[in-house]
């Protein structure tokens, strides 16, 4: 089964959220649209790099690609948009990008689905904080006092990390970002040998994490990865049962 996966963000989305479908959905096949990052121009011109998009261009580029792969005769069983949900409203974003989709002519009758992480990526790892953390020496060293730091100076709540800061209307997303809390938990220590880098060691985590422990502490977590385990896992027997 192909998904066409729309991811929105930056570096750690491209290198950490495919790696982490393919791992646990290998049953289905991902393939990227979104970050794109595009090759040099020839000449002084370049196309710049769709990483990092706010949130009104993520939208666009999604009309853009999904526009041109259809247009190009690909096809696919599954357009899964993958998104940090950054304080906004889930009701009200979601019909957004359903609403986007649907306006692309060629759109209707694949099956589309859209997940969020809350406030961002790194809810996943805060929820199996000793699972992402345990393969870093020099992180796994200070997981017991940095984790002291962000629950009584950040006032993280490690069993429900997707309620973390919330919505700032000035600039459209949380007041506070929960990654930033990681890298600033990561500079308490004088004598550290590492300071954590979202790009670097978010998508990495991403690998080390069990996602049962994620799922019984962050809902929306749990809605994505039990839909593409029921969908993957179900369009896999069917297909199984086509070809006896």
């Amino acid at each position: 089964m192909v998904v066409w996966l729309f991811a929105g963000g930056g570096e750690s989305e491209v290198k950490g959220s495919v790696l982490f479908l393919k791992k646990h959905f290998s049953i289905c096949d991902f393939s990227r649209k979104t970050p794109v990052r595009y090759k040099p121009a020839p000449k002084p011109k370049n196309v710049p790099s769709t990483y990092g998009l706010n949130k009104t261009s993520f939208i666009d580029e999604i009309k853009r690609q999904l526009n041109s792969a259809i247009n190009a005769g690909d096809k696919c069983d599954l357009i899964l948009v993958i998104d940090d949900l950054d304080c906004r409203d889930k009701i009200k974003l979601e019909e957004k990008f359903i609403e986007t989709i649907n306006s692309i002519q060629g759109s209707d009758g694949i099956k589309k689905f859209v997940g969020f992480a809350s406030p961002e990526l790194e809810a996943w790892i805060i929820a199996d904080w000793d699972n992402a953390f345990d393969k870093f020496p020099d992180f796994s060293s200070r997981r017991d006092s940095m984790r002291y730091w962000l629950t009584n100076i950040k006032h993280i709540n490690f069993n429900q990390p997707e309620v973390f800061s919330k919505y700032n209307i000035k600039n459209g997303s949380c007041e506070e970002k929960l990654s930033d809390a990681i890298i600033e938990a990561s500079k308490q220590d004088d004598e550290r040998h590492l300071i954590y880098k979202k790009g670097e060691h978010t998508s990495t985590m991403l690998m080390k994490i069990d996602p049962n422990v994620v799922k019984g502490k962050c809902p929306l977590f749990n809605n994505l990865y039990n839909f593409l385990n029921n969908y993957c896992s179900n369009n896999s027997n069917i297909i199984n049962k086509g070809l006896t």
